[in-house]
C-alpha cells in the first residue's frame, strides 16, 4: 500500500519559491493566479500486510517526526488507489 505525504509551508510563512513561481506564471501570460505555494510530495510504500489503522498511525508519526518541519510546515496524508 502507498501513502502520499503532501508537505506545504504554513499559510502564515513566507514562501519565496511560491512567490517566484507566481511571478513567472504571470510573466508567461497566465492570468488570474492569486497565489502559489511550493511544497513537496513524499510517497511511502508500506507492507500490504499492515493493518490500515497501524499504517496510518505510522505514516502520521513519520510525517511529524521527520518528513515535515512542524514549526513552518503543514502536512496531509493521502492514500492513492492502486
Amino acid at each position: 500500500m502507498r501513502a502520499r505525504v503532501v508537505v506545504l509551508p504554513r499559510p502564515d510563512i513566507l514562501d519565496p519559491q511560491g512567490r517566484a513561481v507566481g511571478h513567472a506564471l504571470a510573466s508567461l501570460g497566465f492570468g488570474g493566479v492569486q497565489g502559489v505555494r511550493v511544497g513537496r510530495v513524499i510517497d511511502v510504500d508500506l507492507d500490504d500486510r499492515l493493518d490500515r489503522a497501524l499504517a496510518a498511525a505510522q505514516v502520521d508519526a513519520m510525517a511529524r517526526e521527520l518528513l515535515a518541519n512542524p514549526v513552518i510546515e503543514d502536512f496531509a496524508v493521502e492514500w492513492p488507489a492502486g
